[in-house]
């Protein structure tokens, strides 16, 4: 059945809306039509040829998840049934999930219970997967816990904040009110969420110290931090860290604000802490449908959401350019059946 799709024709250009029919469903795959397929990071970067996964082959259909309902099924998710699904697209050769139907092999889709606002899904979907996987999993965040998050702004930030109060952790107050712990790359950023999200800190690469960036996280805290969360790593991680009490734990899941920390060693000697790594690539099946399914739970209950931005597929290419220049409100989720 063909349906339009976005495809990457040339590593590092915007992919562009072209025809496209998916192969024939086999057995333990599924027919998906797809309603929802996010421009992530990993996306941008796969797709412009200078990812550790090396150039793709092209062209290609890009997109590394989706949301969407199955039309061809198995006899454990039959037809019907709303998915989460995974793909290797830009990674591995074959196709993504910016296209209007998708076949997908049944052990990489997680049937969504019913309720679940699908584009909403999509918007959170590995971003938010790793938000909970680097507290709980990796973090060993416990209730009760004192959490700072990091790049706040941002997918992975939003839904860290939200993840860690659902997980039991104590939040940090304001001197009136109570806020959770976070920090924003920008101010624009910072008003962007603070009325939702807390954020308290606003951080200027440009100009921040190490020693400065620390004094004023932890004049926006009410004490020791047990577990900071950190997909920036750079300054704010060497200055997040002045915050954890002895034994304290940072786990880093990204680098946008830098790929070295300038972390002194009497830091980490002087309070025995642990920096931890953590990978989406580390984690079985199991352990992501299990997150991923935690994460819609959250959201369902009206616990968990983030800034994201529904698009038709047919302006892919603009708004991959918004996304990758940072131009766009939150996630940018396409839109394939509005297309068809």
């Amino acid at each position: 059945m063909n349906g339009p799709a976005a495809v990457v024709h040339t590593a590092g250009q915007a992919p562009h809306l072209a025809g496209h029919t998916p192969a024939d469903p086999g057995e333990g795959e599924l027919l998906v039509a797809v309603h929802a397929a996010p421009i992530t990071p990993l996306d941008l970067l796969c797709a412009s040829g200078t990812s550790y996964f090396g150039t793709p082959a092209t062209p290609y259909v890009p997109g590394v998840q989706g949301v969407g309902v199955v039309e061809v099924g198995t006899a454990a998710i039959p037809a019907g049934t709303p998915v989460w699904f995974a793909t290797p697209a830009g990674m591995r050769p074959g196709d993504g999930s910016m296209r209007a139907r998708a076949t997908v092999p049944e052990a990489d889709a997680v049937p969504l219970p019913a309720g679940a606002d699908l584009v909403q899904v999509a918007a959170l979907g590995l971003s938010a997967v790793a938000a909970w996987m680097a507290l709980t999993w990796r973090g060993g965040l416990a209730a009760g816990e004192h959490v700072l998050v990091l790049g706040a702004g941002g997918i992975v930030g939003q839904s860290g904040v939200q993840l860690a109060r659902a997980a039991g952790a104590r939040v940090w107050s304001r001197p009136r009110g109570r806020r959770s712990p976070a920090t924003a790359r920008s101010a624009e950023s910072r008003a962007a969420r603070s009325g939702s999200l807390g954020a308290v800190v606003a951080l200027d690469p440009a100009t921040d110290t190490v020693d400065g960036l620390a004094e004023r996280m932890q004049a926006a805290c009410d004490g020791p931090a047990d577990l900071v969360l950190d997909p920036l790593f750079g300054v704010p991680a060497a200055a997040a860290l002045r915050t954890l009490r002895p034994g304290g734990r940072l786990v880093n899941l990204g680098s946008s604000a830098g790929e070295t920390a300038p972390i002194d060693s009497s830091t980490l000697r002087s309070r025995s802490l642990r920096v931890l790594g953590y990978t989406n690539n580390e984690l079985t099946p199991d352990l992501r449908r299990e997150a991923l399914t935690r994460v819609v739970e959250e959201a369902v209950a009206g616990r968990l959401t983030v800034a994201h931005e529904p698009v038709p597929l047919a302006d892919a290419a603009q708004a991959w350019t918004r996304q990758a220049e940072g131009r766009a409100t939150g996630r940018i989720v396409l839109r394939p059946q509005a297309s068809t």
